[in-house]
C-alpha cells in the first residue's frame, strides 16, 4: 500500500483533548479503509503565517498513513466537513522518516540547529557605513564620487578691507553743499 503523510490544523480555541479525539477519528477511518496509522505526533499550538476563519494560533498535528487511496481520500472528506478543522495537507512519500519529524527536533543544539542563532554572524552597524542616507542604493551607483572636503589645520583670518581717508579738499557726504568753510 501507498504511504502518505497527512498533517491538520485544528481550531486554537478547542482543548487538546478534543484534538486527540479528532485524531482518534480519523485514524479509525483510514483502519476501516484497510489502512494503518503509523506515528502520530502533536505539534502544540503554533501561530499561523495569516488569518484563517478569524484564528490567529491553531493546533498542528502530523500522521504517517500506511492506506489505500479510497481511505486517504474518505478521511479526507471527512476534514473537510469538520469545522474544528482549519487546513489540512497529505502528502504521498516514499518512506517514513526514523525517529521524530523535523518540527519535534526545533529547540534542539545535537545537531547544529535549532535554538538562538549567534547574533555575531550578522553585519555590524560599522559595515553599512556606504549606504546612502534613506537607503537607495542606486541613487549613490549613478552620483558623481564626491572630492574629499580639505580642511585647513590651522584657522586663517580673512583681512579686513583697508580703511578709507578722505583726501584733502574732497567734499565728503556728512558735509552740505553750498556751505563754505
Amino acid at each position: 500500500m501507498p504511504l502518505y503523510e497527512s498533517v491538520f490544523i485544528a481550531r486554537q480555541d478547542i482543548s487538546q483533548t478534543q484534538v486527540e479525539a479528532l485524531l482518534e477519528r480519523f485514524g479509525g477511518i483510514v483502519t476501516e479503509g484497510g489502512g494503518e496509522v503509523g506515528k502520530t505526533e502533536y505539534w502544540g499550538v503554533r501561530g499561523l503565517a495569516y488569518r484563517i476563519k478569524k484564528n490567529r494560533k491553531g493546533h498542528y498535528v502530523m500522521m504517517s498513513l500506511d492506506a489505500p487511496a479510497p481511505a486517504i481520500q474518505e478521511m479526507e472528506r471527512n476534514m473537510r466537513l469538520d469545522e474544528d478543522i482549519l487546513r489540512y495537507l497529505t502528502l504521498k512519500v516514499d518512506a517514513f522518516e526514523e525517529g521524530p519529524s523535523i518540527m519535534m527536533q526545533r529547540g534542539r543544539d545535537d545537531r547544529g540547529r535549532g535554538g538562538r542563532r549567534d547574533r555575531d554572524d550578522r553585519p555590524g552597524r560599522d559595515e553599512h557605513r556606504d549606504r546612502p542616507p534613506g537607503g537607495n542604493m542606486d541613487e549613490a551607483r549613478t552620483a558623481a564620487p564626491k572630492a574629499p572636503a580639505v580642511v585647513p589645520e590651522t584657522p586663517v583670518a580673512a583681512p579686513e578691507p583697508p580703511a578709507v581717508v578722505p583726501e584733502e579738499g574732497a567734499a565728503t557726504a556728512s558735509k552740505s553743499e553750498g556751505v563754505d568753510e
